[in-house]
């Protein structure tokens, strides 16, 4: 399926970017364009026009301060997935980036895009939600800065709203007692989630202090998973805490807005959802020394 025709517009500056979506209440951002185009071809997207950021500088790269990594929303997933210090850092990021598409989408798509987009089974979401970060954004009023518990409102719906500009995502290091995974069960054609699950775990000894459970693919945006955090709070990872808590997974969600389609009904997707919950917390024990 073609998208129907849209005009295009190349934004100077990220200032700019903003007034042309304002000047443009159907416009779409475009950078690396994987996250967007799909959802064009396939009609669930047409918008009348086309605002391209793929040039602005400043918004690409990946720093550190020794507390916080602030990947630059521009930077490619391949730019994250291939980040040695990431991978330590904030590993259920890195995972997450480098289970995206294939090679050649890793190294053309963005995170920024990724999560701006919202698509409910993008893997990002949910690893950003497990890691807490923090999204910088640029609208009509100035920068600010929104919490990611607070950042995902539907799908394909945001705190930024229509007229602003992801510039950017802290994600908080993990120390010395943190570790994290992210796991997916992908569509068999598509490589997005069915379901996707990720998780940080900190420990005090053997227990778990505090969790950050999230999944893609199971309603209408990347969402939390309160009931499988309780579960695993204060016990230590093994492999009946990890079945309590992947039987819990569900339990947080409403069952008639789990997402149902052609691939998945809404039980499939949540005996995905308990599967993949245990895999992640068992990836997590398992890198943390604990199982």
């Amino acid at each position: 399926m073609y998208p129907d025709q849209f005009e295009f517009h190349r934004a100077d500056s990220v200032s700019e970017a903003v007034e042309l979506l304002a000047d443009n209440p159907d416009a779409e951002l475009i950078a690396g364009g994987h996250s967007l185009l799909p959802t064009m071809k396939s009609g669930l997207a047409s918008p009348d026009a086309l605002v391209d950021i793929s040039d602005l500088d400043g918004l690409s790269g990946v720093e550190r301060n020794g507390e916080v990594t602030h990947l630059g929303a521009m930077t490619t997933y391949a730019t994250v997935a291939d980040d040695d210090d990431l991978w330590e850092d904030a590993t259920v990021v890195a995972e997450a980036a480098s289970q995206v598409g294939d090679r050649q989408v890793r190294n053309r798509g963005t995170v920024g895009g990724n999560i701006a987009h919202a698509d409910p089974a993008s893997d990002l979401p949910a690893a950003m939600l497990a890691a807490n970060a923090t999204v910088h954004v640029h609208g009509p009023d100035g920068e600010r800065s929104v919490e990611i518990d607070d950042f995902f409102q539907g799908m394909y719906a945001t705190a930024a709203g229509e007229e602003g500009v992801v510039t950017g995502i802290d994600v908080p290091e993990e120390g010395e007692n943190t570790a994290s995974a992210y796991v997916k069960k992908p569509a068999p054609a598509s490589g997005y989630a069915l379901v996707g699950v990720a998780a940080r775990l900190t420990f005090d000894g053997d227990e778990v202090t505090d969790a950050r459970i999230a999944a893609n693919g199971v309603m209408d945006h990347g969402t939390r998973l309160p009931a499988a955090e309780d579960a695993i709070e204060g016990e230590s990872v093994d492999a009946d805490a990890v079945a309590v808590a992947g039987d819990a997974a569900g339990d947080s969600l409403d069952e008639y807005m789990v997402m149902e389609d052609q691939q998945a009904s809404q039980e499939f997707r949540l005996q995905l959802l308990s599967a993949y919950t245990e895999r992640a917390l068992e990836t997590v024990g398992e890198r943390a020394g604990h199982m």
